[in-house]
């Protein structure tokens, strides 16, 4: 598609303008001033991210592009004919990225042809996930695709899935015991390393390169978020005078509640505490709410995924400083794409194919939405937005 080719022309823009922008004075130091140095070197790290992805797949696997995934005219020809249907089972629907992937798998599968017969809420519980695919089994569809809430809790109505003849593709995770293009067709992904990474330099900016941070990750196997924590920790090593004091894990399903608790506990042990680093946009909300709730507007905090709650924070210059955005739109196309190649026997398809990481602060937050989101930034983001 021309407007996910042409994504990486954007994406590019994107880096320059965080590149070409300084600190503003109510996210650096006190006195206002700015290291030039650290600007440099978040810069120079920004800059390399750019065309490049640093995640590997769950399996070690090495990434395949987007444009891997694309269908020829013919090939789309024969994916219409066959008339197949597809189910969406997600681990939980309770943000603006699983959202996204959702439009984007419908919307690639109305271009191919393939009926959306169902799309369920897991609500991050496994058991409620393999009911929901036992549920989805009894329709039949040719398609599934899914994300593991747990590896090796839902393995097994994976496995039961795949032996009824079922095309998987997953997003981002992928079962306990399974092997990419024997038992699944591929997983999907972002550049969660990448991600974790480009977080952890945007804080680091907004630090002035010094500062006590405290750091709330996801407490589950969950691979990706995993990835997210290894990259910000790795990244922010660089900052020898950015110190982590204190990490807590949080398990959900209530991730805003549980990170706010996390927070408010963090910041009443150090009251000295510079910013907190949040796994996603969710647990970031919590983080917010535990800042606005201790009077620290000034806390600098940093996360993964634009959703709309951070993305009003980003565009008011507010609390929010920095974050690593994934490419959900794009990814549930692709996923769709990969799908729709394996019904009708293509050969060759890759077992993971991973989107390159978007770091958004608030200079380029609008401009980061449309190619996130492929729409433009809805009011409640854009009429906000200070120049």
């Amino acid at each position: 598609m021309k407007k996910l080719i042409a994504s990486i022309g954007v994406s590019a823009a994107l880096i320059l303008a965080l590149t070409g922008c300084a600190v503003n004075g109510s996210h650096g130091q006190t006195d206002g001033t700015v290291d030039a140095a650290i600007v440099a070197q978040v810069d120079a790290a920004l800059a390399e991210l750019s065309g490049q992805v640093l995640s590997l797949g769950p399996n070690g696997e090495t990434p395949s592009s987007f444009d891997s995934t694309e269908l020829t005219d013919a090939e789309v020809a024969k994916v219409k004919a066959g008339k197949y249907t597809a189910a969406i089972v997600m681990h939980y629907m309770g943000n603006d990225w699983s959202t996204a992937q959702v439009t984007g798998l419908k919307a690639e599968f109305a271009r191919l042809g393939i009926k959306v017969v169902a799309v369920t809420d897991g609500e991050f519980k496994p058991e409620k996930q393999v009911s929901d695919l036992e549920t989805v089994m009894a329709l039949k569809p040719d398609i599934i695709v899914s994300i593991p809430t747990d590896p090796v809790a839902t393995s097994a109505a994976y496995k039961k899935a795949a032996a009824a003849g079922i095309k998987l593709v997953f997003m981002d995770n992928v079962p306990a015991g399974m092997v990419g293009g024997k038992d699944y067709v591929s997983v999907v992904s972002a550049d969660n390393q990448g991600n974790g990474e480009a977080s952890a330099h945007l804080m680091a900016k907004a630090l002035n390169g010094k500062g006590k941070i405290g750091l709330i990750y996801h407490d589950a196997d969950f691979f990706v978020t995993k990835q997210r924590y290894d990259g910000f920790k790795k990244a922010i090593a660089a900052y020898p005078n950015v110190e982590i004091v204190e990490e807590k894990g949080i398990g959900g399903p209530d991730f805003a509640g549980d990170a706010q608790a996390a927070a408010t506990a963090m910041l009443t042990k150090h009251p000295d505490l510079d910013g907190i680093w949040g796994v996603w946009d969710v647990p970031a909300e919590g983080i917010m709410a535990a800042a606005r709730e201790a009077g620290r507007l000034d806390l600098k905090i940093a996360t993964q995924d634009l959703g709309t709650n951070v993305a009003i924070q980003l565009a008011k210059n507010e609390l929010i400083v920095g974050l690593g955005a994934q490419r959900p739109y794009d990814q549930g196309v692709a996923e769709a794409r990969l799908a729709a190649g394996a019904v009708i026997g293509k050969s060759g398809l890759p077992i993971f194919v991973a989107l390159g990481a978007l770091p958004v602060s608030h200079d380029n937050v609008l401009e980061a939405w449309k190619t996130v989101y492929s729409v433009e930034a809805p009011a409640s983001v854009s009429s906000v937005f200070k120049k």
